[in-house]
């Protein structure tokens, strides 16, 4: 079974493009105009071992704001479409990860139930042009379309780029280990209701 898909979003303040295949290598390619959330899309499709591509045009001459929310809502859409039923996943995923001083945590439910707490105290408000703020924006958006319950903890850090650095990582490795296909399930719903 192939879990891919490709997601195209249109409105007045942006058109956006995603493809992903939750079952790669972390291969990626991004043209957004925002080179931060970039980088910041590379950490989870390289420690997802998800392959994504994402293409961006949005009014950025106002600001980031529609861009990043946007993508965030396609790549939820993308997400939901390849796991598609979630027959044989494990369904949740955790990460601890460190860099350097910086150690963040995020635990992730494919329970078909968009939930977001995300507890992320930034050092400094921008990370060069980048508004902190919007990452706020883009979970949102992630989990309202992708249907996922998943809570974001910056433990520590000192350096505003090290914290962001650790959430995008640590929810590439959250989102690898749910996705998973777990053994002990083959094609059964990990769900005592039967459906997610």
């Amino acid at each position: 079974m192939q879990r891919t898909a490709e997601v195209e979003r249109n409105t007045l303040e942006t058109r956006i493009q995603v493809r992903l295949n939750l079952d790669g290598t972390g291969n990626t390619a991004f043209k957004t105009g925002v080179p931060f959330l970039n980088h910041m899309m590379d950490q989870i499709a390289r420690h997802g071992l998800i392959d994504l591509a994402v293409t961006a045009e949005g009014d950025l001459h106002i600001d980031a704001h529609h861009t990043v929310e946007d993508i965030g809502i396609t790549l939820g859409q993308a997400l939901a479409k390849a796991v598609g039923d979630k027959k044989g996943i494990r369904r949740y995923g955790h990460a601890y990860v460190p860099l350097d001083e910086a150690l963040s945590r995020v635990v992730v439910d494919f329970s078909g139930r968009p939930g977001l707490v995300y507890e992320v105290d930034y050092t400094r408000a921008r990370i060069g042009d980048f508004d902190v703020d919007l990452f706020q924006e883009f979970f949102q958006g992630l989990v309202n379309h992708a249907g996922i319950t998943l809570h974001i903890d910056n433990l520590r850090g000192i350096n505003a780029h090290h914290q962001a650095e650790t959430v995008f990582k640590a929810l590439g490795r959250a989102l690898r280990m749910a996705l998973e296909p777990d053994p002990r399930m083959s094609d059964q719903v990990p769900s005592t209701k039967g459906s997610l």
